[in-house]
């Protein structure tokens, strides 16, 4: 990383050009919203897509009942928690057309319109371009439809994620950080060199889409409120070029939005690439107060909590360190090296449930958290990394299956990690999104289908919050 592209967050975001009033804004978006008649369905690649919504259904299959029941309801969207992120390419191909195939079908029979928001993250991993363009092509093919373009917009505010001059930033401490100098850019399946969004949409199609023949929303035009401006410009995409997104603060994202359903009300027909961001604004969801553990905790219990750890990245690590100076929270290591060895490995999860049930009973909040050290099998071995990953994620899955204690709450750490326990572990089908416990840091309230009903299962981003934030949430919820 070479210190000149590295910027000072607070200067930076001081030099930009003055905000617009936002109240000013609300009212014009609130206007755009009446007149937006669309069912908005969201593909979450993992479940902390949901960190800046509430009151939304969560369904974890793509089933043509799940899908029906998401077009019925009153609220204009809802997700659809897809966990490609863990998936092959192969099998992500295969969720994504068989979803944009049920969704055709389903707004046809209910004859509603509808725009789909592939959510990704807001570090840029992920199966792009190959999840857009499926469900481009797939949509295309089951109807009359034809995408003009597609909107990129990772701008997410409460992770510190930040587009400005089209170069998207990941802000660490004081500094903003070029996304394509983080570690996240190095991912062994999703890794990327640019942080350019034109450049890195050109680079992550192999040249199919080129940076220049990409439209770029300004933050000079969005700041003045330039709106007919930004209605002109995204007219004229078409062949499925990129609409690349300037945004440091929601003022600005709403500003988009605003011009974006203009043109969409105007014929224009887009597919969208974002964080979490984009859905809290198009899907009109009002701002919400951090939630308390009344909130949450709201039948009595003498059990105590369950934290689950899987994430690896750094920041998981540092937040980590510091729950360990909690001393309400016993910490019980999963050797997952032993998946190795499977008779070893089986104990090993059978004495992970005994110990966890035992002081669950016991009124005593437990921190499970897989070894640090990564398991690496060396060069040219990384399918058999991927199939011994595969067991290690079921194993931590499994331990949440077969408790036979309700704790009071659960924490899952980690994207794929709360995925599998949510999907798996809790046999979650549908989940209301209670809000979010920290800022970017949401909450589910289990469906009556589930292992726990009404739990607060608490869905702990790998890459989110400072180093304190996990343990302030274990301190919330065990108060």
């Amino acid at each position: 990383m070479t210190h000149s592209n590295l910027l000072n967050a607070q200067q930076t975001l001081a030099s930009l050009s003055t905000v617009p009033d936002e109240h000013h804004v609300d009212a014009m978006l609130e206007r755009e919203l009446r007149d937006f008649n669309k069912k908005i369905i969201v593909l979450d690649d993992d479940p902390t897509g949901v960190q800046t919504v509430h009151g939304v259904s969560v369904y974890t299959d793509w089933t043509a009942e799940s899908i029906d029941a998401g077009f019925a309801e009153q609220q204009s969207m809802f997700f659809i928690l897809t966990n490609s992120r863990g998936f092959t390419a192969a099998e992500t191909k295969q969720a994504h057309e068989d979803i944009a195939r049920t969704v055709q079908q389903t707004a046809a029979k209910h004859g509603k319109e509808f725009i789909i928001i592939s959510r990704g993250d807001s570090t840029l991993r992920g199966h792009y371009p190959l999840e857009t363009e499926v469900l481009k092509n797939t949509v295309e093919a089951e109807s009359n439809r034809s995408f003009d373009g597609e909107v990129i917009m990772p701008f997410f505010q409460e992770g510190g994620r930040l587009t400005i001059d089209n170069i998207h930033y990941v802000q660490e401490g004081e500094q903003l950080v070029p996304a394509g100098e983080t570690e996240f850019a190095k991912d062994r399946t999703f890794g990327y060199t640019e942080s350019h969004l034109g450049k890195w949409a050109e680079e992550k199609s192999n040249g199919a889409f080129k940076a220049e023949n990409a439209v770029y929303l300004s933050l000079e035009d969005i700041r003045a409120l330039r709106i007919d401006r930004l209605v002109e410009q995204l007219m004229t995409v078409s062949d499925f070029n990129k609409v690349i997104v300037n945004a440091t603060q929601y003022v600005d994202a709403k500003v988009v939005v605003i011009a974006l359903i203009r043109a969409m009300n105007a014929g224009k027909q887009f597919m969208f690439r974002s964080a979490a961001a984009l859905t809290k604004i198009i899907g009109g969801i009002s701002d919400k107060a951090l939630l308390t553990k009344a909130e949450l905790i709201t039948e009595p219990s003498e059990n105590g909590g369950l934290i689950m750890i899987g994430s690896h990245v750094k920041k998981t690590t540092e937040q980590f360190e510091v729950l360990k100076t909690a001393d309400f929270i016993e910490f019980i290591e999963f050797d997952v090296h032993l998946v190795l060895h499977p008779e070893q490995f089986e104990t090993e999860i059978k004495r992970i449930i005994d110990t966890s049930e035992r002081l669950i009973r016991q009124g005593q909040t437990v921190a499970v958290y897989t070894k640090r050290e990564r398991l690496d099998l060396g060069n040219n071995r990384q399918e058999e990394e991927l199939m011994l990953s595969v067991k290690i994620s079921d194993a931590v899955t499994r331990i949440v299956k077969n408790l036979n204690v309700r704790p009071s709450f659960i924490i899952a750490k980690g994207g794929i990690t709360s995925s599998d326990i949510g999907t798996n572990g809790l046999s979650v089908k549908r989940a209301t999104v209670a809000g979010q416990i920290q800022p970017g840091i949401p909450v589910w309230l289990t469906g009556s289908e589930s292992k726990f009903p009404g739990i607060a299962y608490v869905i702990f981003p790998g890459n989110v919050g400072s180093k304190t934030s996990l343990k302030d949430v274990a301190e919330i919820l065990h108060g």
